[in-house]
């Protein structure tokens, strides 16, 4: 059984209903507990439109927030410092929303696995459909 934590595009897929998201996030809820990363929720509440906001808050607060404390912010700095020695830019959304991942143990759903490079997170990627890639 895992836990997973979903990226800002899962859920935004989810509310405006696309095809294969409901049934993605039932099928995930099934198999362990579902978190957000506290960045994610910033970024929902940020691009909501005004009549989606009870199905939003609704969704947002059925799933578990993983804080951006310190460790985590400590975390996603690091990442950051680390691939930007290889050449390579982390956005400080992503490094934020990797190291929710890694701090509560949860495997990452993204429609954007190749922003999250790093090996010790656990990625699964899903296609426009939402089934995995």
């Amino acid at each position: 059984m895992a836990d997973y934590l979903l990226d800002t595009g899962i859920l935004i897929r989810h509310l405006r209903n696309r095809p294969g998201y409901r049934e993605l996030m039932y099928r995930l809820a099934q198999e362990g507990r579902l978190y957000i990363a506290s960045f994610t929720r910033l970024e929902i509440v940020r691009g909501m439109r005004d009549h989606e906001r009870e199905a939003t808050f609704a969704l947002l607060d059925a799933l578990r927030t993983h804080p951006l404390d310190a460790p985590t912010a400590d975390l996603a700095g690091e990442m950051i410092r680390a691939w930007q020695r290889k050449g390579i830019t982390l956005s400080g959304p992503d490094a934020v929303i990797a190291a929710s991942a890694i701090r509560c143990g949860a495997v990452l759903v993204t429609t954007n696995p190749r922003h999250f490079p790093m090996r010790e997170l656990t990625v699964m990627g899903v296609d426009e459909e939402g089934r995995p890639l």
